[in-house]
């Protein structure tokens, strides 16, 4: 069989635990045996990044500038127990922050919906898309313990030398400080991806913060998504029929819980990072999400949205058979290789991308599936391991061919 060829590299991301063996047993399953494939590889998997002092992370995001087109696998941010775990230098930031924080972009996710998985919310009958900043918040934070009595301030020093200072608590006892940032550019950039991503799929864009209570940071991103809307894309949302509004995100979670979905819910950062899962395991599955990184100068990034299985990867390591659901890394890749056809113009590339995702979701309507999916169908399931679930997707994706 004649292999589908590529003209421009991928950005290659591999990562971390159970989603790296993944990583590696779709690529021979269902890539190699049909794609010419050809890729830049940067391994973000974490020895390598404590090895490189971060390094290969911020190569990875810079090649994404470069080539246009990356695919990434889910990766580890360590906290206190993994640092002792790998023997690691520090406790290196989220590579996730640092690749956003790069491109500077929004990312979008949406649940991929299949037959007899039924969302749990039982209003909700169309597909509910999380656009989330991708810049800064927590992500890109500054903390500190606090060992004992004393001020804690926010001293902000200016070009010019002049200050200013602000009193954040006085503490009598030990405590936590935490320092967080954003940029107006970068909140533009967020506003004016919302908007266009919602005029060309022609869905409402709702947008929540809390700026009641943070009446200065959240304040901002709600004055500058209400002065584009006005200036730049009202005129245009009317046209399309469609609709923008701003909300407090409490008022937007009750909201969502009693909509029927079909629209886009722009979050800053920490807010969209807890909120797709919350919609994707509401949806069937946090393994069933679909998430690009799209930045304003047009490259993208596409990976799963959810962890490492690090419970699956123990299993693993054991011995233990794993069943452990794929999909979303199946269409990590998908994307990638749908966008990069796009980009190239390689018609047979798209078309490959298109029948490795039917061939995905044939296999799951079929009634074949990971067990996390099987206990949540309704009509009946056959379980099975991660290597039979890959093995029954190219059985199809050959009778596909």
């Amino acid at each position: 069989m004649n292999k589908i060829q590529m003209k421009t590299p991928l950005v290659e991301m591999d990562g971390d635990e159970m989603t790296r063996i993944l990583w590696a047993e779709i690529k021979k399953e269902l890539l190699e045996p049909f794609v010419d494939l050809k890729t830049e590889y940067y391994d973000l998997g974490l020895k390598h990044r404590d090895e490189t002092n971060d390094q290969v992370t911020v190569d990875s995001a810079n090649a994404t500038l470069k080539y246009g087109v990356a695919v990434k696998c889910a990766t580890i941010t360590p906290n206190a127990q993994r640092v002792e775990e790998y023997s690691l230098k520090e406790m290196w930031k989220s590579p996730n922050g640092t690749i956003r924080a790069i491109l500077d972009g929004t990312v979008f996710r949406a649940p991929i919906q299949v037959n007899g998985v039924h969302p749990t919310v039982r209003t909700w009958k169309k597909p509910i898309t999380i656009a989330r900043h991708a810049y800064g918040d927590v992500y890109k934070n500054s903390e500190i313990r606090i060992p004992g009595a004393g001020k804690a301030e926010i001293v902000f020093t200016g070009a010019d030398g002049k200050e200013i200072r602000q009193t954040i608590f006085d503490f009598k006892g030990p405590g936590v400080v935490q320092g967080i940032h954003n940029l107006d550019k970068s909140i533009e950039s967020f506003a004016h991806s919302c908007f266009r991503y919602a005029l060309s799929i022609r869905q409402d864009l709702w947008f929540s913060t809390k700026d009641t209570i943070s009446k200065t940071y959240d304040h901002r991103f709600k004055d500058i998504f209400a002065e584009i809307y006005e200036r730049d894309y009202k005129e245009a949302f009317e046209k399309a029929g469609i609709t923008y509004f701003y909300t407090l995100i409490d008022d937007a979670v009750a909201r969502v819980v009693r909509s029927e979905g079909g629209f886009i819910w722009a979050c800053k950062n920490y807010d969209g990072d807890v909120m797709s899962d919350m919609l994707a395991t509401a949806f069937g599955s946090l393994a069933m999400m679909t998430s690009v990184l799209v930045s304003p100068n047009g490259q993208f990034e596409y990976e799963a949205a959810h962890g490492t299985v690090t419970r699956h990867y123990y299993r693993y390591l054991k011995g233990e058979e794993t069943s452990t659901n794929p999909v979303a890394t199946i269409f990590a890749w998908s994307g990638a290789l749908q966008k990069r056809g796009e980009m190239d113009n390689l018609p047979d590339l798209q078309a490959f991308a298109d029948r490795l995702e039917k061939a995905t979701l044939d296999t799951i309507n079929d009634g074949i599936m990971t067990k996390d999916l099987a206990l949540l169908c309704e009509g009946g399931a056959k379980a099975v391991n991660s290597k039979e679930f890959l093995s029954e997707i190219r059985k199809r994706l050959e009778g596909n061919s």
